[in-house]
């Protein structure tokens, strides 16, 4: 009986420390704040990247087509919002997907493995919209 109760409670811990489900769920409940920069980064590259000028003085030049005032004038906010949003991004993802981990003797991998699932509530969302 001993060896019996011995070897369901070792393989009850095993279990309770090398489940998936506790890694995923906290990553794709990371990907909700982990949206906002995700959405900097996506207006970056899709508003601020293509446009042919980088600055206001490039407004005066002939021949530039793709040039908006309004993107040039969100840019350097966005900017700014993406560097302070992404900063306080990572430091939730190191806290929760290795610091915690490793303090409670859980595995690694399965937590980092788990972290490709933080954009998924952005992706979502934005195939949504």
């Amino acid at each position: 009986m001993t060896a019996d109760g011995t070897d369901a409670h070792a393989r009850r811990k095993e279990r309770a420390k090398g489940g998936l489900w506790g890694p995923v769920l906290a990553n794709l409940g990371l990907g909700v704040p982990a949206s906002v920069p995700l959405y900097l980064v996506w207006w970056l590259l899709t508003e601020y990247m293509p446009m042919d000028c980088k600055s206001v003085e490039d407004l005066t030049k002939p021949g530039l087509t793709n040039c908006n005032y309004t993107t040039l004038d969100h840019a350097g906010p966005i900017m700014f919002l993406l560097a302070v949003t992404g900063v306080f991004t990572l430091a939730l993802v190191v806290v929760i997907d290795v610091v915690l981990p490793l303090r409670r003797g859980r595995r690694l991998a399965a937590w980092l493995g788990a972290a490709v699932l933080i954009p998924v509530p952005f992706a979502i969302c934005l195939a949504l919209a």
